[in-house]
C-alpha cells in the first residue's frame, strides 16, 4: 500500500510507538498517508490511542527515533497520542451534531476529529478501537450533516445579503476582502462536503474531493478557483464578489432543485 521506503519507516518506529501504550491501545497513520493523498512532500503523521499518556520523561526514544530518521531525510511529524476515553466522547459529540472543531496553529481551518478517525490507516489495532470508531462514522450521520448544513448556510445567506461587504469592495479593503472570501468559500466547500455525506477533509486537497462528488453545481470547481484567483483587471474586487455572489447563488439553486 505504501512505497518500501515508508513501511520500512513504519515497521521500525512500530515497536518504539507500541512501548509507550498502556493497557488497550491502536496505532495508527493520519494525515495525507491516511487519506491516500501522499506525495513526495509528504510526511508521516503517526498516531498512539492508549488509557493513558505516558509521561513526557518516557518518550526519548521515541524522538531519539525521529530524529535519526529524519537525519536520512525522513520528516516524520511525531507521535500524537490521546486517551481512547477522550476521542469516544468527542466522536460521540461529532456524531451528535455538536461538535467543535479543535483550533490548532498548524490548521487554517480548525481540526475535524471525524475525518481524522475516518481516514486513518491502521497499523495496529488489536483491541478494535479505531475499528469500532471507523464503524460508528458508518454511515454519515444524519444529525452531523444537519448541524454543517445549519451552520454554513447560515453563514453564507448573512454574506450574501450584509452590505458591509459590499461596502468593503468600495473601499477596496483586500486584507477584509481575503479574509472573508477564503472564508466564504470555505463554507461552501463544507456544505458540499455534507451534501455529499463526506466528512470534511481539512486543510489540504479540497478541490480534490469536490473533483470527484457526484452532487454539486456544474463548473462549481472552475467557479471556486475563479473566485479565489481572479482574472487581473481594473476592478478585480467587485469582480470577485460578484463571482462569489453568483456561486453562492449556484448553490442555493442547486439544492432546492435537489431537494
Amino acid at each position: 500500500m505504501f512505497p518500501k521506503h515508508v513501511q520500512d519507516v513504519i515497521d521500525d518506529m512500530l515497536p518504539t510507538i507500541r512501548a509507550l501504550a498502556q493497557g488497550d491501545y491502536a496505532i495508527s497513520i493520519g494525515g495525507s498517508y491516511g487519506r491516500k493523498q501522499f506525495d513526495q512532500y509528504s510526511d508521516l503523521d503517526f498516531r498512539l490511542y492508549c488509557q493513558t499518556i505516558p509521561p513526557q520523561a518516557e518518550r526519548q526514544q521515541l524522538t531519539d527515533s525521529i530524529q535519526r530518521w529524519g537525519e536520512q531525510g525522513v520528516t516524520i511529524d511525531g507521535c500524537w497520542i490521546r486517551t481512547v476515553a477522550d476521542i469516544s466522547r468527542q466522536l460521540d459529540q461529532w456524531c451528535a451534531g455538536e461538535g467543535v472543531p479543535q483550533a490548532l496553529v498548524w490548521t487554517v481551518w480548525g481540526y475535524y476529529l471525524p475525518c481524522d478517525i475516518y481516514n486513518q490507516h491502521v497499523i495496529e489495532d488489536p483491541f478494535d478501537i479505531i475499528a469500532n470508531w471507523k464503524a460508528q462514522l458508518q454511515p454519515y450521520p444524519p444529525l452531523l450533516k444537519q448541524a454543517v448544513l445549519d451552520q454554513h448556510l447560515r453563514f453564507i445567506r448573512y454574506w450574501r445579503e450584509d452590505y458591509h461587504y459590499r461596502h468593503k469592495v468600495l473601499r477596496q479593503d483586500m486584507v477584509f476582502l481575503a479574509g472573508l472570501t477564503s472564508k466564504i468559500v470555505h463554507s461552501l466547500i463544507q456544505i458540499l462536503f455534507a451534501l455529499n455525506e463526506t466528512y470534511y477533509v481539512g486543510d489540504g486537497n479540497n478541490l480534490t474531493y469536490l473533483r470527484r462528488f457526484t452532487r454539486l453545481p456544474e463548473n462549481v470547481v472552475a467557479e471556486i478557483e475563479a473566485v479565489l484567483y481572479p482574472p487581473p483587471s481594473a476592478d478585480v474586487l467587485d469582480d470577485q464578489y460578484r463571482r462569489l455572489m453568483r456561486l453562492i447563488d449556484m448553490l442555493e439553486t442547486f439544492m432546492a432543485q435537489t431537494e
